[in-house]
């Protein structure tokens, strides 16, 4: 396993390596929806790198859409944009996030009613992002040793895809 935390120096590759990393995080959080994280897996550099580049291609709309809201509400107002902002980035984009690296279409990024499950858990949704921020932090420390800073890359999405495969999997039945 300490070997597999060496994949984050693909990070000084640029935008080869930033993709291969994306589509091998892509991997990473179908694993915890799945329910069968064990520990790390392994690197397909090519295979990551074609998941990568055609899930950032299929990102694209969603945060150019993400961009020019974000844009019109900080010119009509900072204070405003940045409130937008601050609750699109807790209680939106994270859920969004994890459907759409689970069904990997462009539309899943705008299947807004899978934010049905954060309404109507939201206390154990609030816990999820708390101990989201919670795993920086000691992976922030931890960077001082340098084994953080690749457990931070990989493990950005792992409670809301645990909370994600639990409350939408198993309640839609769907197993991808």
């Amino acid at each position: 396993m300490p070997q597999r935390l060496l994949y984050i120096l693909l990070l000084f590759i640029p935008i080869v390596g930033w993709l291969a990393l994306f589509g091998y995080a892509v991997r990473l959080v179908n694993e915890f929806i799945e329910g069968r994280y064990e520990g790390l897996i392994k690197l397909d550099f090519m295979e990551d790198l074609k998941l990568g580049f055609m899930v950032f291609l299929k990102a694209l709309p969603f945060y150019i859409g993400y961009m020019i809201i974000l844009s019109a509400a900080m010119y009509i107002n900072e204070t405003l944009g940045s409130i937008i902002n601050l609750v699109l980035g807790f209680f939106v984009i994270p859920m969004l996030a994890v459907n759409f690296f689970r069904k990997q279409t462009v539309e899943s990024f705008f299947e807004f009613d899978v934010l049905n499950v954060v309404r109507d858990n939201l206390g154990e949704y609030i816990i999820t992002i708390l101990k989201q921020y919670a795993l920086v932090i000691v992976f922030a420390v931890l960077s001082i040793v340098l084994v953080g800073i690749p457990a931070m890359f990989f493990t950005n999405s792992i409670f809301v895809a645990n909370m994600y495969g639990r409350l939408v999997e198993k309640k839609t039945g769907s197993g991808l």
